[in-house]
């Protein structure tokens, strides 16, 4: 038998799924909507088509998040403590060492983590703000040109909000991916976490979120025995 903690609520992955996957979809559909020279490449009723695509897709990775966390604002609540907790010498260590881990980690040998890495918290930040800067600057480009008349300053500069948005969220979704699939060596497997069943082996736990898993493991409220 081997013991698994339950690590993320079917809720979760469901928002995270249709989040991450409308995100990557309006990423494309955003390319050949708002840059020029790739917009002259297609007819223009497939441009129309993608430009519907997009707001619909923009509804979607509004909408699913805030449903989301008004029918679990205890989940949004114990969200924000864990991001917001206060760092300790752990979290210190853990920033100071990552980028000689990744480049060598059997070498490095990283601290026990609470259950959202001090690393985590940093990147994760930095992508909510983005997607936050994205959303309120893409609402303002739809509204401006539709149902209200903004000005052209306005307008401009949720020109320039979204499209630096854009690229913030390119960046450290990507690193959200490498990290996040399993791409990195000591991070395989952990795709199951919120693209399966939310579940983290007990071993895999220990070594990521030292802390965390103990806790869990003591408590045993969400310890899942597997064959």
């Amino acid at each position: 038998m081997t013991r698994s903690i339950k690590r993320h609520s079917l809720q979760a992955r469901i928002t995270h799924g249709v989040t991450a996957s409308s995100c990557i979809l309006l990423a494309i559909t955003g390319l050949f909507v708002l840059a020029p020279p790739l917009t002259a490449l297609l007819p223009a009723h497939v441009v129309f088509m993608l430009r519907m695509a997009h707001r619909g897709l923009g509804l979607v990775f509004i909408l699913v998040p805030l449903i989301s966390a008004l029918i679990a604002p205890k989940g949004v609540a114990h969200i924000v403590k864990s991001y917001f907790a206060k760092w300790d010498k752990d979290d210190v260590t853990f920033m100071k060492r990552f980028v000689p881990y990744m480049l060598g980690p059997k070498r490095v040998h990283m601290p026990d983590q609470h259950e959202v890495k001090s690393g985590q918290r940093v990147a994760d930040g930095l992508l909510f703000i983005a997607a936050f800067l994205i959303a309120g600057s893409g609402v303002t480009l739809l509204l401006g040109t539709s149902a209200f008349t903004f000005s052209a300053t306005v307008l401009l500069v949720a020109h320039f909000v979204h499209d630096l948005a854009f690229v913030l969220l390119c960046v450290f979704g990507i690193a959200h991916i490498f990290l996040g699939a399993g791409i990195f060596q000591p991070y395989r497997g952990m795709a199951s976490l919120m693209w399966g069943k939310g579940r983290v082996k007990e071993s895999a736990a220990l070594y990521h979120w030292g802390h965390w898993a103990r806790t869990e493991l003591e408590d045993g409220k969400n310890v899942v025995e597997e064959d």
